[in-house]
């Protein structure tokens, strides 16, 4: 590993980079093959009191816009997925101040009983909301989530692990300590997490080091993360950040090629073709990433930023395979599936 991380972030060429971080990518995946899931994004609700600037989906409390869909309509949506080979579903919502948690835990329950699949949900930011509104331990909540049904926790919510920064986008949800150590709380009950930062929101490039290696430090004492999965800011239609300028395929590029380097314990990373197209997405696996993340049957979070790529599984494999590397159809703890689900239909939104 270079020894000092921002100097070669900031002033090694593209190529450099690169080729550092495809040798640690190499180095842990020596089989030449590159992962894929097929899953589907619920999201239970757009009602949020979180207010983030960099986000356009949500809608307040009393906005005629807002809504919670029932238990009825999330099965609807599993058993269409399943038949379209999902065998997963990404859960997250707002933050709903008027949905008590025993909801969360009969929907859970409901799932599992009506509709039996792995359930990816409720990320450190829900978790901490839970907490808080119900006056409750966050470890405590993990519980009665796993409990009740909840398999693994996405890494929704990081944005930058800088306090200075969640204070300038979104100082009313869990700050960056409070972040990690609800992921901390999460790994010491033996559940599994991804980890996530989405930059390009007003930090400096020391800043998205030091979310890195924060990470990393957590990973350490727990081994608890399975994969990292970076984008930058759709800032379209957002409250407060549509001024903010698009970050380029270059950048993307440069990032994800350090995240690979400094995150050398997490054993996975994801391209995120979602935000930055097929093409990027293929040349990333050149970059550090093992992983072309999901299928993903619905999306609508990303999409409210009109930042939306449409693919199918056939698409996915061939960019795999002609950017050099075998294919393998995963789960959520990254095994592979000797035997994929046949698809009725394989098109699907983001990563």
């Amino acid at each position: 590993m270079p020894t000092d991380l921002l100097d070669f972030y900031t002033n090694a060429s593209l190529l450099e980079l690169g080729a550092e971080a495809d040798r640690v990518r190499r180095e842990k995946h020596p089989h030449n093959t590159v992962t894929y899931i097929v899953d589907r994004n619920i999201n239970y609700t757009n009602v949020c009191v979180a207010d983030c600037g960099f986000c356009a989906f949500y809608r307040r409390p009393k906005h005629g816009e807002g809504w919670t869909l029932s238990y009825e309509q999330i099965g609807a949506k599993i058993d269409e997925a399943k038949q379209m080979g999902a065998i997963q579903i990404l859960m997250q919502g707002g933050h709903n101040p008027y949905i008590p948690f025993e909801w969360y835990l009969d929907l859970l329950r409901y799932i599992k009983q009506y509709h039996p699949i792995h359930i990816h949900g409720f990320s450190p930011s829900e978790v901490d909301f839970f907490a808080k509104t119900f006056r409750m331990d966050a470890v405590d909540v993990i519980r009665e989530l796993m409990k009740a049904g909840l398999d693994s926790i996405p890494g929704g919510g990081g944005e930058i692990l800088v306090q200075r920064v969640r204070d300038l986008v979104a100082k009313k949800k869990a700050g960056a300590d409070r972040w990690l150590e609800i992921m901390e709380l999460a790994h010491g009950e033996g559940m599994k997490t991804s980890v996530t930062m989405m930059y390009g929101i007003g930090e400096t490039l020391a800043e998205r080091i030091e979310h890195l290696e924060r990470v990393r430090d957590v990973q350490a004492r727990t081994k608890g993360f399975t994969a990292f999965i970076c984008w930058p800011l759709q800032p379209e239609n957002t409250p407060t950040m549509s001024h903010m300028p698009k970050t380029d395929a270059l950048e993307y590029l440069r990032t994800v090629a350090i995240a690979r380097i400094v995150l050398d314990n997490v054993p996975n990373l994801q391209a995120s073709w979602v935000t930055m197209g097929m093409k990027v997405g293929q040349m990333a696996l050149r970059y550090g990433c093992n992983d072309f993340g999901s299928l993903m049957i619905e999306e609508n979070v990303v999409s409210a930023a009109n930042t939306t790529h449409r693919t199918t599984t056939a698409e996915i494999e061939r960019l795999i395979t002609d950017a050099g590397f075998k294919v393998a159809r995963r789960r959520q703890d990254y095994s592979i599936l000797a035997e994929p689900p046949r698809l009725e239909a394989a098109i699907g939104t983001a990563a």
